[in-house]
Parts: C-alpha cells; structure tokens; sequence
C-alpha cells in the first residue's frame, strides 16, 4: 500500500474529527442535556417538597408547646390512676376507697370480691365486684361519690334489688367497680 496523497489524509482527518464531535455529542453532551432536562423536572417537586419541610420546621414550636400540654394533661389523669405496682395493690387500695366512699353515703357493704385485672388499651382495669345495702337516696350517693372520687374509677355493672317485699325502701346493690393501673414497664421485674 502506498502512501496517502494530501487530499485522501484531509478526508480521513474530517472523517475522524466527525466521528470524534459525533462521539462527543453522543456521549457527553447528549447525556448533559438529559441530564439537565431531568433536572429541570425535578425542580418544581423538590421546592415542593423544601417548602413543605420548612412549614413542618415552622411548626416545632407549637408542636413542642402541644407535646408539653399533652406531657402535662397526661401526668394528671397518671395521678388519678390507682397507686400501687402490681394489680393486687391496687386492688386493695381501690377497696379500701370504695369502702370510705360507702361509709360516707351511709351504706351497709355486705361484701366485696376482687375480680381478675384485665389489660385495656394500655392501661389495667383492676374491677372489684361490691354488694352494698341502703335506701334509694343512700345508693344514689354511693353512686355520685364514686363518680366524684380523685381517682379515675368506673361503675362496670350495676344490679338493684329489692332486700325484702315487705320492705320496698330497702336495696341490695350489686355493683362491679373499675380501678385504672398503669402496667409496669416491660423488663421491670426481671433482672
């Protein structure tokens, strides 16, 4: 093979230099223009989604103003709740308040049974089942003093009935009281 005349160099040079600026076209400034394209899409969302995370930041102090009254709210319903670790705790203290409650309406307990503790929304109902005898005026504040009570306390089931024919004005309630007990916390009675 002989050697390329000038013209033929020429045209293998602007043939080279075509494939070399289409190859650049293809592969750099093609991609860079998507790219950009892409880019320019995109914006509109991002500033969206910007804008809506600095509303959300606006909003911290109200939230945390909100999270401290909810914190507050929250710690004085825990302090109408029964005292005690353990159901059978508060059990016995919801007896023996139950139990004031009845003297102070001049009502007669003839007895009284604890009842199993259920789990109820995060919170243990520790019920206690009480048979109580009083006129009608006597049971009606039995019933309003264990709605005024300071701690948190429920009437579940309520049974009246008559003591005897002969004597209409007497009842023997039945009634199942409710105690609320915050549960321990996990892990916290082992070691």
């Amino acid at each position: 093979m002989g050697t390329l005349t000038r013209r033929e160099r020429t045209l293998i040079g602007l043939a080279v230099a075509g494939l070399l600026v289409v190859a650049l076209y293809l592969y750099v400034v093609e991609p860079l223009v998507v790219r950009g394209r892409e880019l320019a899409e995109l914006a509109p969302a991002r500033e969206a989604t910007l804008e809506v995370r600095r509303r959300l930041i606006a909003q911290r102090p109200r939230l945390t103003e909100e999270l401290n009254e909810a914190g507050r709210s929250f710690e004085e319903q825990a302090a109408r709740l029964l005292p005690g670790p353990t159901p059978p705790l508060a059990a016995s203290e919801l007896q023996k308040l139950v139990k004031e409650v009845a003297a102070a309406a001049n009502v007669d307990v003839r007895s009284e049974r604890v009842l199993p503790p259920a789990d109820l929304a995060g919170l243990q109902e520790v019920p206690i089942e009480l048979t109580v005898t009083g006129n009608m005026r006597e049971t009606m504040t039995l019933l309003y003093q264990i709605e005024r009570t300071t701690r948190l306390l429920t009437v579940r089931d309520i049974k009246v009935r008559v003591v005897a024919v002969g004597q209409p004005r007497e009842l023997l309630t039945t009634l199942t009281v409710a105690g609320y007990l915050l549960p321990p916390p996990a892990g916290a009675g082992t070691n």
